[in-house]
């Protein structure tokens, strides 16, 4: 299918034309098929890299590396050497499989306190580390121990972590995650309503990993309050890692309530730091927008009206220990009683574009505006000479309404909270936006789909049952830590490290079906499309910022169509307004990574995978496995689908990372088949009466069945639980697809949830949708045809990509009648591709590229530039002539054509 031979890609080379497909790549069902099973000892080497290069100061990572099928034994153990050639102890486990049992994709996990520039992985035994992190549990709790901190973590109870020690120093303790609930939201004036407050409540507790490099325990359990009032399950992950003095904490929750009472009006994160130093060698820091710091005692001595001296004064700048008060100029140690103690901090920041900070002596008296800035980091600190506690949320700033809260620094005991969800911004209005302006029946919900696009039906634009994860990491520190350490760790927070694999390992090891190949600008029109694909990237990455696609529950998507009269995207027009996915953003931006390993869009991928797995699909209550079409509220579409939910969007981020959570998105999706008892998809177009059977359920082979296919090769190639049940519905339906006369033409067919096979079909049946493969259907396809030997079910999606873009006489020909009009003809013309490197045809090589210059989305004569538009509320850069639809299935044509057929090219 893709030609490109394995030395070729390592060695970084061009692809081979689809002539010399045969003898250079089988593909990898047929190359195991010929090789025998490797040695340990002929296992490839892998050069590893950090993304956006060496970190300034020690790092910890997790990462996939794939293999190429027979390459690697399943049982194969792994060492890591730095640049230098010396050891460096890593941590491996499997992640995937192929189908004769070797490894697909091993996971691996390093602790470095001096990152190396680049690393080899190797097979071997990988190096003993000097210090491990340990596990020890115990009835009431467990103790984990990465040879400098310590944590216990109870099994019941409100706290997470009860006590945090750094060697015998107790630097925090009591950690709970906190909620603020408000049952109503105030309108205009009004403000009577009151605040209810929630603590974690611990449900189970569960060693994922005990180390020796990396630890994970995952914690499940609900918010609740004093009445026994419960509402937001979490899970909370504590990742450990040897030798750290930080644990990275990953929180998700599920909003289980419909939006329309029980508000959020606080969601956070609060630990107790005991203060043991005297009041002036206590420290409050924040880092702020770059590298900024609010430096800060509790007790200052600067500034004073008398001096105490310049080396007392130095040494409080430096967050270092006081000299003895006796050594001062006494006109100050006799009046320190008279000095203020700031003991509560606040930094708020309630939008994009502003932070404030502002500090008071106590509860009760006043506060004191510090300063304000743009885009603080989400890093602070609280402690003093003999250690304190460091805080960080990623995604701070981008994640707005947030807060770091200080409080109580003048006490024995100061309080922490890392807010979520700031207080200050008011309640989370999760309410839908509209009152259904009258469509209360399916005919007048199309006629409200013909103007607005937006799909409604009563009570479906409901949040209940989406979720958030977020990811915040503590440090237990010796002493207030120096200004370039907090500058490092602010960077950290912002941008952690991550190991990545070279270009030539993702594309030789053909784990993603050999639809990407490295960047290569060697001809013309190559050097031309590339250029038109680093444009439409580069666009939607300054949109971001420029339209202010930033908040708590917005982050990491896009907008789906541009109004050319406001221009404006059209955020509050229907299903124009936020994209939730539609047409594959999500895969164009991780093939453009697979494919370049560029960092700026590795980390757009990223924040989109974050926000689309979580907020865009169900994970509670009757949906629950089912995404949401796009619209002005991610939730408030009524459309409720696989195409969004698929775990084909899901896959590439956590294979790269090893990511638990998003395994727990994939692991979700495995029995989503059931959602089609509770829902039909089509309900409101349907011409003959339907109702859900378990026996017969309609399931579209494009959107649906696509969807389907991704969630059970995740499962059966993780080994997940429900491995073999899966292997067996993905193969029985692409056997029952395959014999169907008209295969994936057919559009639909009949599912046995038992048997998980599609019923037999007898006669010729035409129903082609332009959307049906426009959701991850080509890359699964690719993958499991590749996986599974099963030439009818390879001749049905063959004669789909020949055919699509075919004649009506040629459709009609060979299925019986032509597919009617379609369209996004351009996003189709890599199934001929496809095609024809598959069936060695170089005439449909030639019109897949044809069809990618003459189809109908970006056409090579368009501007490919954008202009400057300073009548919109802020300036911004606009180019009418894009829309996020095409440009996903622009940039996935582009990219896979160029993979496919690189020599076959067509001048446009």
């Amino acid at each position: 299918m893709n030609s490109i031979s394995r030395r070729q890609v390592l060695a970084g080379a061009a692809a081979v034309p689809v002539s010399a497909l045969a003898a250079a790549n089988l593909g990898p069902r047929a190359a195991a098929a010929q090789t025998p099973m490797v040695r340990r000892a002929d296992v490839p080497e892998v050069k590893l890299t950090w993304l956006e290069g060496k970190p300034g100061a020690a790092a910890t990572s997790t990462w996939g590396t794939p293999w190429a099928q027979g390459a690697v034994p399943a049982d194969q153990t792994f060492q890591l050497t730095a640049a230098d050639g010396s050891a460096v102890p890593v941590q491996s486990w499997p992640l995937a499989y192929w189908p004769d049992g070797t490894l697909k994709w091993s996971a691996h996990a390093v602790a470095a306190d001096a990152p190396a520039d680049a690393y080899t992985l190797a097979a071997g035994a990988p190096a003993t580390p000097a210090t491990v992190v340990k596990v020890s549990d115990h009835k009431d709790y467990l103790d984990v121990d990465t040879g400098v901190i310590r944590a216990r973590l109870r099994k019941r109870g409100r706290e997470l972590i009860s006590q945090l020690w750094r060697g015998d120093v107790e630097i925090a303790r009591k950690g709970v995650l906190v909620n603020l609930r408000q049952e109503r939201i105030e309108e205009d004036e009004e403000k009577t309503a009151g605040r209810d407050r929630f603590e974690s409540e611990i449900h189970k507790v569960k060693v994922e990993q005990s180390g020796p490099i990396r630890a994970v325990v995952r914690i499940d359990g609900v918010h609740a309050n004093k009445r026994g009032k419960s509402w937001l399950p979490f899970t909370v992950r504590l990742y450990f890692y040897a030798g750290a003095e930080s644990v990275r904490l990953m929180h998700t929750f599920i909003y289980d309530r419909d939006g329309s009472k029980d508000y959020i009006a606080g969601l956070g994160i609060r630990f107790k730091v005991p203060m043991r130093d005297a009041g002036y060698d206590r420290h409050v820091r924040f880092v702020g927008d770059g590298k900024g710091l609010l430096s800060e005692a509790v007790k200052g001595i600067t500034g004073l009206r008398r001096d105490p001296g310049a080396a007392v004064r130095a040494a409080q700048i430096a967050g270092t220990a006081l000299p003895d008060p006796a050594t001062w100029d006494q006109r100050v140690t006799t009046r320190l009683q008279y000095i203020p103690e700031w003991g509560d901090y606040s930094l708020s920041q309630l939008s994009a574009e502003g932070f404030t900070v502002q500090k008071r002596t106590k509860k009760g008296y006043g506060w004191v505006p510090v300063d304000q800035g743009k885009r603080a980091s989400g890093l602070g600190y609280v402690g003093g000479v003999s250690g304190g506690l460091a805080f960080g949320l990623r995604d701070f700033w981008q994640r707005h309404p947030t807060q770091l809260d200080i409080r109580g620094a003048a006490t024995d005991e100061a309080e922490v909270t890392v807010w979520l969800w700031s207080p200050e911004a008011g309640p989370m209005d999760m309410r839908f936006y509209h009152d259904g302006m009258g469509q209360d029946t399916h005919p007048k919900q199309l006629e409200g789909l013909n103007i607005t696009y937006e799909d409604y039906e009563p009570e479906f634009g409901t949040p209940y049952g989406i979720s958030r994860t977020s990811e915040l990491t503590l440090w237990a520190l010796p002493a207030t830590p120096t200004a370039q350490r907090l500058g490092a760790m602010a960077d950290q927070v912002r941008t952690p490290p991550q190991l990545i694999n070279p270009v030539g390992q993702l594309v030789g090891s053909r784990v993603f079906g050999g639809l990407f190949a490295p960047v290569d600008r060697s001809h013309p029109v190559k050097a031309v499309i590339e250029d038109h694909l680093d444009f439409l990237f580069g666009f939607y990455q300054k949109q971001v910022d420029q339209r202010h696609w930033y908040g708590f529950w917005d982050y990491g998507d896009i907008m789906h169509t541009f109004d050319e009269d406001r221009l404006v995207w059209r955020y509050d027009v229907g299903g124009y307004a936020w994209d939730n996915s539609e047409l594959s953003p999500d895969l164009w931006l991780w093939y453009a990574f697979l494919r370049s390993g560029r960092a700026d869009i590795y980390r757009f991928a990223e924040a989109m995978t974050r926000h689309t797995g979580e907020v865009d699909v169900y994970h509670l209550g009757k949906w629950a496995g089912l995404g949401t079409r796009h619209g002005v509220q991610h939730w408030a579409d009524s459309a409720k689908q696989q195409r969004i939910s698929t775990a084909v969007y899901r896959r590439i981020y956590y294979y790269l990372t090893a990511d638990e959570r998003t395994g727990d998105l994939l692991t979700e999706l495995v029995d989503s088949d059931r959602t089609f008892l509770v829902l039909d998809p089509i309900r409101k177009i349907r011409t003959e009466p339907y109702t859900p059977d378990p026996h017969a359920l309609s399931i579209g082979l494009g959107t649906d069945w696509s969807g389907l296919a991704a969630a059970w090769l995740a499962e059966w190639e993780r080994r997940g639980p429900k491995a073999e049940v899966a292997r067996s519905k993905l193969i029985g339906t692409m056997e029952t697809i395959g014999a169907m006369p008209n295969g994936f033409v057919t559009g639909s067919g009949l599912y046995d949830l038992d048997t998980g096979r599609f019923a037999p079909v007898t006669e010729k049946t035409v129903s082609v949708s332009h959307l049906s493969a426009m959701f991850g259907l080509v890359e699964v396809c690719a993958e499991v045809i590749d996986l599974v030997d099963d030439p009818a079910f390879e001749k049905a999606w063959l004669q789909y990509c020949r055919l699509f873009n075919a004649t009506r006489d040629e459709q009609t020909a060979e299925c019986g009648a032509h597919f009617g009009n379609l369209i996004l003809k351009q996003g189709h013309a890599r199934l001929t591709a496809y095609a024809a490197v598959r069936l060695k045809n170089t005439d449909l090589a030639s019109r897949a590229w044809r069809e990618f210059y003459t189809g109908d989305g970006y056409a090579p004569t368009l501007p490919w530039t954008s202009q400057r538009i300073t009548s919109t509320l802020n300036p911004t850069d606009a180019a009418t002539w894009v829309s996020t639809n095409t440009t996903a299935l622009y940039g996935l044509s582009a990219i896979q054509i160029l993979a496919l057929v690189p020599d076959q090219i067509v001048a446009p």
